[in-house]
């Protein structure tokens, strides 16, 4: 699936720690940072939700969909 995480960006934009976001999120230690340095770490539905509804933003505040690459014929 072509979608990526932009945590990092997210984050990083507003002046936000890992360890801020995870205790703001609710979410364990290790999922916070998997987010954070992994844009192929997809959050679970539940954590998703539980970002939107924190920083009341909308999915695609977090995620990305990124096009596929054509193949050539």
């Amino acid at each position: 699936m072509p979608v990526k995480n932009k945590i990092k960006q997210f984050l990083d934009a507003r002046g936000i720690t890992t360890y801020r976001f995870q205790k703001d999120v609710g979410i364990a230690v290790s999922t916070a940072y998997n987010l954070y340095k992994r844009p192929g770490q997809l959050p679970s539905s539940t954590v998703l939700t539980k970002i939107c509804d924190t920083y009341e933003i909308q999915p695609n505040g977090v995620l990305e969909w990124i096009a596929p690459e054509r193949e050539a014929n």
